[in-house]
């Protein structure tokens, strides 16, 4: 039976843009880190400025020949260094303008429910990120909301009304810049 990355009988070879289940960052991780070389810094590099790039022309950007490209992102994909291909959307243009960042502390009582409710907050609607903590709080989680009313709703009805989580404390984002991966 083919796996997912086999392309069915006939079918063009596979791209690096081939779409694969969104990693959530909760996959296990490798316990050895991957050697990487130059020319996988490169295409990393590529892939993390614009995912979308045609194999021919990642390869070219590389210096090495197309079927090496797509030989050797498959690879990277297959350990796990690309855990997948992802759509930058603009919250506020996907009516969604107010970000903020939410520190989240939980109660004592519920330290061994960490892993559970990071999944649990992952799930919800206008999560963007999360981020399981070690320090002062437990969790950081940037949300999208469509406005004030909206994130306040969003900290009442999923955080605060929750027994297990002690204390929230709301940051609003003026600006944000994604800055590049490599």
């Amino acid at each position: 039976m083919p796996s997912d990355d086999s392309p069915a009988p006939g079918a063009a070879p596979l791209s690096p843009n081939d779409v694969r289940p969104a990693a959530t960052g909760l996959e296990p991780r490798t316990t050895a880190p991957v050697v990487l070389d130059a020319v996988d810094h490169r295409l990393l590099a590529e892939l993390a400025a614009d995912a979308r790039i045609p194999n021919n022309a990642l390869a070219q950007r590389a210096g090495i020949a197309p079927s090496t490209c797509l030989a050797r992102v498959r690879a990277l994909r297959d350990k796990g260094v690309i855990r997948g291909f992802h759509a930058d959307i603009d919250p506020a243009l996907s009516g969604r303008p107010l970000q903020a960042i939410i520190a989240v502390r939980m109660q004592g009582s519920a330290r061994s429910r960490l892993t559970s409710f990071l999944r649990e907050l992952g799930a919800l609607p206008g999560v963007l990120n999360v981020f399981l903590l070690g320090g002062a709080h437990d969790f950081f989680v940037h949300v999208a909301a469509p406005d004030a009313d909206g994130l306040n709703d969003f900290v009442v009805e999923n955080l605060s009304v929750n027994p297990g989580v002690a204390l929230t404390e709301t940051n609003l984002i003026f600006q944000h810049v994604r800055a590049p991966v490599f």
